[in-house]
């Protein structure tokens, strides 16, 4: 059952916050957090089926782990305003509950924000099979044995030695655990994929890594969890491992505390519409439909649009190449990339491909799976993981005819095949970005104005000399501040 929170921090003010512990843990790991917050939040640390005192309790898929939390943040009664912190295999849980969140579930009403720390992502978590084995294999071992890989599990997803008592209690929360929950977890949990149920989540988010963590540290997290946040921000601990609840108390209670006091993310907002330009859009030398086209694309692009082609981390992986293709500066950006997938989504384009690649939503996947793999091959990280002038060498060599990876992924496609897509990509990128109304506005294209809905009346150009404009057309703006 879930624990009852500390006595000095059941506080009736401002907000609670539920915290989920990692693989081998409990909700005790969470009382160093807890001390810093006191007077902040009210923290309500909870057990997963199978750790902890619900080391006897069933059901270790990532559902049955979701279902006890919400049964037990039901009990709480969290309030009008509460937040959702969760480590490691807890951030999985974590993040299928705020999915439940935002579809609506009523006991869940409220939830704010979400803490994920050093989190097991929506896709399978990354960990090579012989470290999958050997965790395996040590669990159901002799006490000896036990308690010693118990001792080094601990020790090795630290940065730095855990200080006396917090080793001892960590080591004994690993050998409390349930050896069938802890396989399970490791056999089946933590492979399973969330990525298309999870989506793109619109809640709040702070995504925290340290420097030291092997598999889910900040490029994991970035690669991997930052991709389904539409409103997350990634902050890395230097020197810390993976079990930062216990190795960095203070800083955790720092960014909990900061972020519960924040206010409110702001609305998305699209390129600034000049008002000369949407006069002449609105004007009767416009027709109804090209105007209502316009004006449609005006609107701001939706950041946790929900792609339907294209997974979330491809989704994220197109507006980084996106990014480096036609970078743009400033608050309001139009989301090409996601307006691409819409359209690969719909299965409508511009009507023709080239004859060695597959249909578009096809060639996309494959060509994002093989920068992924050049990436790897070359760089030894994923796409997204690295940095603006990793991510340029990569698209250089796709440009150049050669991606970088000797070998062709499964799925993927070949050299001549990424030139092919790449220049698709450039081709889409660029008509989306002069389809919308704010960049005709900047080269002052007054095309828009050629005729409106009588054609009896159209009224067209009758100036064609150069340097002599209608009087109603508009002047290029160039950039309009955003």
């Amino acid at each position: 059952m879930p624990n009852s929170p500390a006595p000095h921090t059941t506080i009736p003010d401002p907000c609670t916050v539920v915290c989920l512990h990692f693989l081998g843990g409990s909700a005790r790991e969470w009382e160093p957090v807890a001390a810093f917050l006191d007077g902040v939040a009210r923290v309500v640390a909870l057990d997963l089926p199978g750790f902890g005192d619900a080391a006897g309790v069933s059901g270790y898929s990532v559902e049955a782990m979701a279902d006890h939390v919400a049964a037990g943040i039901a009990a709480a009664d969290p309030g009008r305003r509460w937040y959702l912190a969760g480590h490691s295999m807890g951030a999985k849980v974590a993040l299928a509950l705020a999915r439940r969140a935002e579809d609506g579930e009523p006991d869940l009403a409220g939830l704010a924000g979400l803490v994920l720390l050093g989190g097991s992502p929506p896709s399978p978590e990354p960990m090579s099979d012989d470290k999958r084995r050997e965790m395996m294999e040590w669990i159901s071992a002799d006490a000896e044995t036990r308690r010693r890989k118990a001792g080094e599990f601990i020790d090795q997803n630290t940065g730095a030695p855990l200080g006396e008592p917090l080793r001892t209690r960590a080591v004994e929360d690993v050998l409390r655990a349930a050896p069938a929950a802890w396989t399970a977890w490791l056999r089946d949990g933590s492979r399973e994929d969330w990525k298309r149920r999870i989506g793109i989540l619109r809640i709040p988010a702070v995504v925290v890594g340290g420097t030291e963590d092997a598999d889910l540290g900040t490029p994991a997290l970035k690669a991997l969890t930052l991709p389904h946040l539409a409103h997350g921000r990634l902050v890395t601990l230097d020197g810390a491992g993976h079990l930062l609840p216990l190795e960095r108390p203070e800083a955790v209670a720092r960014l909990i505390g900061g972020f519960v006091s924040e206010e409110p993310f702001q609305k998305s907002e699209a390129p600034t519409l000049p008002e000369p330009y949407r006069a002449l859009i609105e004007s009767d030398r416009v027709n109804a439909r090209l105007r209502a086209a316009l004006l449609a694309r005006a609107e701001p692009d939706d950041p946790a649009y929900q792609p339907g082609c294209l997974d979330s981390v491809e989704l994220a992986q197109l507006r980084a190449v996106v990014d480096r293709v036609l970078p743009q500066d400033g608050r309001g950006r139009i989301d090409i990339a996601a307006r691409i997938e819409k359209r690969l989504a719909a299965g409508t384009g511009d009507g023709w491909r080239f004859a060695m690649l597959p249909a578009d939503g096809a060639a996309y996947r494959a060509a994002l799976r093989t920068l992924d793999a050049a990436a790897r091959s070359v760089h030894g990280m994923r796409f997204l993981s690295l940095d603006g002038a990793g991510q340029d060498a990569v698209l250089e060599a796709v440009a150049a005819g050669e991606p970088g990876s000797h070998e062709v992924p499964e799925g993927g496609l070949d050299a001549e095949g990424m030139t092919l897509w790449f220049e698709d990509l450039r081709s889409d990128a660029v008509r989306l970005y002069l389809a919308h109304p704010a960049s005709l506005a900047r080269i002052g294209f007054s095309g828009i104005g050629a005729g409106g809905d009588d054609a009896q009346t159209l009224p067209g150009f009758l100036r064609v000399g150069i340097a002599d404009p209608e009087p109603w057309e508009p002047t290029a703006l160039g950039e309009t501040g955003r």
